[in-house]
């Protein structure tokens, strides 16, 4: 057998290696959006709260003092795994006209349920790679406008909550859809009866995305009314109960 026969019969272990990389950078970005819904959601308990869960990104409880620049960091740590999961994931997208036209084709010929989910994925991921990078942008140039005012004003008086509400949606739906998705490519949590179990978590999936949709449109409604209530005093900073009296923060 030549060397060259013996190289084509020789395994290619990279897709398996790249599956591997992309299933574990969307879960970790699915368990870190969802985190993420929960600590910007402390609006809902309060602007002390939500101002504690700012400083606490900052590294204050840590370091005495805030450091804005670690919120820069960690969003430049999740916009380069963004773009390392979204690179591996292109490879499973339709790159021709043709190959739309058959996945259309497809989905409406045999009405899959799974086969319209991945559809759906793949149209939200390529709206988020643009959507959340806008984000992440202003996190990393402006890290230090985060705070019951300063988050407030940039949804209200700096028009960012229509993209807000279309990214929520969004990025719920992608969400919800990827865990489902790598939870049935693995076999996890399936047992003896998989069609059984592959409903169930067909169910559970949209249960998630209903309750983080509904969480997240509270919390963006409550933003709104604090910065139309304070888009007379815009750019100024919020003073937690516990620092009355002193210069303000963020």
């Amino acid at each position: 057998m030549t060397a060259a026969v013996e190289r084509a019969l020789k395994p290619n272990r990279w897709p398996a290696y790249m599956d591997i990389v992309q299933g574990a950078t969307g879960l970790f970005l699915v368990l870190f959006m969802w985190l993420h819904m929960f600590m910007v959601s402390s609006i809902l308990l309060g602007k002390d709260a939500m101002f504690w869960v700012a400083r606490m990104f900052e590294g204050e409880p840590l370091f005495g003092k805030p450091y804005p620049l670690l919120v820069s960091g960690f969003a430049v740590f999740i916009l380069i795994t963004i773009a390392v999961h979204a690179f591996l994931a292109l490879r499973r997208f339709p790159n021709s006209a043709s190959q739309y036209r058959t996945i259309h084709t497809h989905i409406s010929n045999f009405k899959h349920t799974d086969t319209t989910l991945w559809y759906v994925q793949v149209v939200t991921g390529f709206a988020l790679f643009f959507m959340v990078g806008v984000h992440l942008y202003q996190l990393i140039m402006n890290p230090a406008d985060i705070g019951p005012y300063a988050s407030s004003d940039r949804v209200w008086s700096g028009m960012m909550w229509p993209l807000y509400l279309v990214m929520l949606f969004v990025v719920e739906l992608h969400a919800g859809i990827g865990i489902y998705r790598l939870v049935v490519k693995w076999g996890l949590f399936l047992g003896k009866n998989p069609r059984r179990n592959r409903h169930r978590l067909h169910v559970l999936k949209w249960m998630l995305t209903v309750f983080f949709l509904v969480l997240g449109v509270l919390t963006l409604v409550a933003y709104m009314k604090i910065g139309y209530q304070h888009a007379d005093q815009a750019g100024e900073r919020y003073v937690p109960s516990w620092h009355q009296g002193e210069a303000p923060s963020h």
